[in-house]
């Protein structure tokens, strides 16, 4: 790696003024920025660390019944604590990578970065979720902008995640094995006004809302009203899939999550 400073601020505050230098590039668990450090596609000269800010850490729910997660709180985190407000997303956190980077990761540097393999964004995007910056309130579904990118701007940390609870969700994940990101993973969330569905893994534009398949489900909320369905789009072809195959699982993973919830 590069030689770089690093900044450990206590408060929201002194963070985004750290983040004012030039080429200042804040750190929360790390879990991308350091491989990428270390095989030098960045250098910034600054890293500025959020561990130490308490008031990014923690899980609570709101007045409105809402279950609201700090910035800075890890898998782990959630994985334990949000097992009683809401399970599919304390099971989707129970999946992300291993031990060892539940226990770093953060769903605000996930969210940040937006990896279009990610599962934090179809957690957040078929829960019609807030994220909260030091500066405003971004709905999910203006939030997410395509691969690698979000609504963001130069100094905007995520500092919370509110997450409206629905009456029944579930993540199924089809997982890569030698990196543990979803090849494809499907989170379906039943409102009492609908339902809503976000694919990961699969598309070259990042996590989307399949709506075809919530209009479906919205009518009749059932594995069978989405046989013979899969998503279409711009999909991912690597050497783990074509885009063929990871459009035919779109509708596997989907139905897989529909039928667990029934």
């Amino acid at each position: 790696m590069y030689n770089f400073d690093i900044e450990k601020p206590t408060t929201v505050a002194d963070a985004v003024q750290a983040l004012g230098a030039d080429e200042a590039q804040p750190l929360s668990g790390g879990q991308t920025l350091i491989p990428t450090l270390k095989a030098r596609l960045a250098a910034p000269s600054k890293l500025v660390s959020l561990a130490g800010i308490d008031e990014m850490k923690g899980i609570c729910m709101d007045d409105e019944g809402r279950l609201c997660i700090g910035g800075a709180t890890t898998h782990a985190t959630v994985m334990r604590e949000a097992e009683a407000h809401y399970p599919a997303l304390a099971s989707l956190a129970a999946r992300i990578g291993d031990p060892a980077v539940r226990n770093r990761g953060t769903i605000g540097g996930s969210l940040a970065n937006n990896d279009p393999s990610a599962c934090y964004p179809a957690g957040a995007l078929a829960s019609g979720a807030t994220i909260v910056t030091n500066t405003r309130e971004i709905a999910a579904d203006d939030y997410f902008q395509g691969m690698f990118t979000t609504a963001l701007e130069e100094g905007e940390l995520v500092t919370e995640v509110k997450f409206p609870v629905p009456q029944a969700a579930h993540y199924e994940k089809m997982i890569q094995p030698a990196s543990r990101f979803p090849l494809v993973a499907a989170f379906v969330a039943k409102f009492s006004d609908g339902v809503r569905v976000a694919i990961t893994g699969a598309s070259n534009d990042g996590v989307f809302r399949w709506t075809q398949a919530e209009e479906a489900l919205s009518n009749t909320f059932s594995a069978e009203a989405l046989e013979g369905m899969q998503a279409d789009g711009d999909m991912i072809a690597d050497l783990h899939g074509s885009a063929e195959y990871r459009a035919h699982l779109t509708g596997v993973m989907t139905r897989r999550a529909v039928a667990a919830i029934a």
